[in-house]
């Protein structure tokens, strides 16, 4: 018999669908079938049901943080169970030990985190049995019973679990010994509380803070156009006039000498020149190119949208959502017709099918092996949902991953670029510019209808940078020929201003981490995601923005990223510290990536990761004498605070000073530390290992402390009166759903009544 470990309990439930079974309390029973002849097991973890130990467990004079006791180095690492999924490990440890059952199969998800999910456990459990591993990009019933068919030999997928102990590994040391030094010369400096620094936190908080101070110093300076509106007949068109490629004059002098000079004169049309562009459908999604989209045309967090991307690939509805490449294998190219045909019945979509391209096997833009790596592009699986069953923002992503994949199906799309010159009186030069699409192409599968405009003037508009996505307004120019004769009828002055860099979307910084802090054209960016890491992994870095925001170093107004004072002050003390160098974290990753392909020693990136926590503390004593800045928390930013044990985040023991500490409100549901009132939401201690926090306002809806702490002890509030959504209101209990780790609404029927509702 075998043991099957998912890596979560709905994970379990599709790789025992296609199967005879019956589940009981904490796994699944298969019966004897073809595939399992002797039956199986489906049992599963609860995300990460180990965890690395705290400095305390190694040493514990390391409770007590000191500059002395810097750097932390422990010789081996340990893991321990999270004490709130003490009961899962519990059944799943028993489950191995079974005498019948003679073989493990890691079922977790196909990568890195999913590998040290469950080699952990079996790790821990003292267990040597024979281990194979399903490898499956999808959850449909087809793809399941074809992994079970193709197991891989665990020995094909060990160094990925090397590579997330190292990552692990690595950034518990940088994130430890970082956050203890820096925190405690803060707190030289009269700043108590914890000031968090990471491997790939910092560097990203370094761009935000860079991008800030770019626009704080930015000192706008004045400039003057000069626009004329020329008439030729019954045609009118607008120009800029330009000499060379300069359009703005320093002095209002000189742009009013010029308008003098052009009213009323004759204009000639010089020339009219024509470029035609040609622009090939983009690339099917990575999770970075998806969350980019997804923030830039829906305003969705990074965070959110992976997390629906997680629900519709658990749903069986689309392939695996933390992949890297933008390509698929034949055999997933085999299945494009079958997809589209079902995706018809979608109204969104049924005006673009069938698309005009019956397949994409032979095109290298899309399908290609060499370039998939672990997992293929993000498309929708065979098992299309019907029409009506997807919602909200699980229904926009769907949609966006469906229209991608239609798009590649399309005929290339082609613009012409006119510029055309007129010349006012022999002596000045305007340019007007206009487009006009000769061929849609997959442009009217992705992109409103655009109606034509008048031209414009040619100042502003930059079609040099040949960009896929082109989607500036369209113009289309008079019908005016070369050597036609008119005048200009109107010239007026235009002052303006320089604009100061703008800052980033949480969209943009997802796809500047990828790029290492790199600002790329389009054709540069497609050549450089092939061959690097960034900062971060597909899967990871929407967390690291996420907790950016918890600790407060950053803030995201109408989805633009700006940083706080508390993460500007973190970066002036890191100074030129690696801890802040997105090049040394992108080597690390590459490092990382080639420990996962076997390339690469995990012991000798160890004995280098342990040489960089050194480093960190003693580059931090060394900077720490010649801060020039002043520390400042405004009184209306949150002052970071201390938790029970003297870490905040996870990341420390106590501090030499005594300060006030928040209350315990009760014990995490997740992980069993204590959850706190963190000024802006209630929150668990023990993050980043624990992301448990609760919302001090949802939906309208002031939660009290009272009611937390009610919910913590009892797993759920009392009945909870004026939520609102959109016109209508509501009354519910909140409850906490163990099982998928959220807050769900009770409704009066389900609410218990032991108490007054309140």
């Amino acid at each position: 018999m075998q043991l099957i470990i998912a890596e979560k309990p709905d994970q379990g439930a599709k790789l025992a669908a296609p199967f005879k079974h019956k589940k009981t309390q904490g796994y699944i029973q298969i019966e004897k079938c073809a595939t399992f002849p002797d039956g199986a097991y489906v049992s599963w973890a609860v995300g990460h049901i180990c965890e690395l130990v705290p400095p305390e467990e190694y040493d514990p004079s390391y409770k007590r943080w000191s500059l002395d006791s810097l750097p932390i180095l422990p010789g081996k690492f340990k893991h321990r169970i999270t004490p709130s999924k003490a009961k899962q490990y519990n059944l799943l440890n028993e489950l191995l030990k079974r005498q019948e059952v003679k073989e493990i199969i890691i079922a977790s998800d196909a990568g890195r985190e999913g590998e040290y999910i469950v080699r952990i456990v079996i790790q821990l459990s003292g267990v040597k049995k024979p281990m194979k591993r399903l490898w499956i990009s999808s959850l449909t019933p087809r793809a399941v019973e074809q992994g079970f068919a193709n197991l891989k030999e665990e020995i094909e997928t060990r160094n990925l679990y090397y590579e997330a102990v190292s990552r692990s590994c690595a950034d518990w040391l940088v994130g430890m010994n970082g956050s203890r030094v820096y925190s405690l010369l803060f707190q030289r400096r009269g700043v108590q509380g914890v000031f968090s620094t990471g491997r790939v936190q910092s560097p990203t908080l370094a761009l935000i803070v860079t991008r800030e101070k770019e626009i704080s110093n930015f000192k706008p300076e004045p400039f003057w156009e000069v626009k004329a509106k020329f008439a030729f007949g019954d045609a009118e068109y607008e120009g800029l006039w330009f000499k060379g490629e300069e359009s703005r004059l320093k002095t209002p002098e000189e742009a009013k000498e010029i308008a003098d000079r052009c009213a009323g004169k004759e204009a000639v049309v010089e020339s009219i020149e024509t470029e035609r562009k040609e622009f090939q459908p983009p690339q099917l999604f990575s999770l970075s190119s998806l969350q980019a989209s997804a923030n830039q045309i829906f305003k969705y967090s990074p965070q959110d949208t992976l997390s629906a991307l997680q629900q519709l690939y658990l749903d069986g509805y689309i392939s695996y959502p933390r992949s890297d490449s933008s390509y698929v294998t034949d055999e997933e190219a085999k299945q494009f017709p079958d997809i589209l045909k079902k995706l018809s019945g979608f109204p969104q979509l049924n005006t673009f099918l069938p698309p005009p391209k019956k397949t994409l096997i032979g095109n290298k833009r899309y399908v290609n092996a060499s370039k998939v790596g672990d997992h293929y592009a993000i498309i929708p699986t065979e098992q299309v949902p019907a029409p009506g069953k997807l919602q909200g923002m699980n229904l926009n992503l769907y949609l966006l991953i469906a229209k991608r994949l239609i798009a590649a199906h399309e005929e290339k799309a082609i613009i012409d670029y006119t510029n055309l010159i007129t010349k006012v009186d022999q002596l000045d030069t305007f340019v007007t510019k206009g487009k006009v699409i000769v061929q849609e192409g997959w442009r009217k599968v992705l992109y409103e209808p655009t109606p034509k405009k008048k031209p414009k003037a040619g100042a502003s508009e930059d079609h040099s940078s040949n960009k896929e996505e082109d989607d500036e307004d369209l113009s289309v120019l008079p019908p005016v020929q070369k050597g036609n004769t008119g005048h200009v009828a109107d010239i007026q002055v235009k002052e303006g201003k320089t604009q100061p860099p703008k800052r980033y979307t949480e969209g943009q910084l997802i796809t500047l981490m990828k790029t290492a802090g790199k600002h790329l054209d389009n054709a540069e960016l497609e050549k450089v995601l092939q061959r690097t890491e960034g900062l971060g992994t597909e899967a990871t870095r929407a967390n690291i923005i996420g907790g950016l925001k918890d600790r407060q170093y950053i803030e995201v107004r109408k989805n633009m990223v700006y940083a706080t004072n508390k993460g500007t002050v973190l970066i002036e003390a890191l100074g030129e510290s690696v801890l802040a160098s997105a090049e040394m974290t992108a080597k690390w990753e590459q490092r990382l990536s080639e420990i996962g392909q076997g390339q690469e020693s995990p012991k000798a990136f160890m004995e280098q990761a342990q040489r960089l926590a050194q480093k960190i503390v003693s580059d931090a004593l060394a900077a720490e004498k010649e801060w020039m800045f002043t520390v400042d928390m405004p009184s209306g930013e949150q002052r970071p605070a201390f938790n029970k044990s003297g870490s905040s985040n996870g990341e420390g023991a106590k501090g030499n000073t005594g300060h006030a500490q928040s209350a315990e409100l009760g014990t995490c549901p997740i992980c069993g530390k204590a959850v706190v009132d963190k000024k802006k939401l209630y929150g668990c201690t023990g993050y980043p290992s624990c992301a448990f926090t609760i919302s001090k306002k949802i939906l309208g809806k002031s939660i009290s402390e009272s009611q937390v702490k009610r919910l913590l002890d009892k797993g759920q509030t009392l009945m909870l009166k004026g939520f609102k959504k959109g016109e209508r209101s509501f009354d519910a209990a909140l409850s906490w759903n163990a099982e998928q780790k959220k807050l769900d609404f009770l409704f009066a029927d389900r609410v218990e009544k032991k108490e007054p509702t309140k």
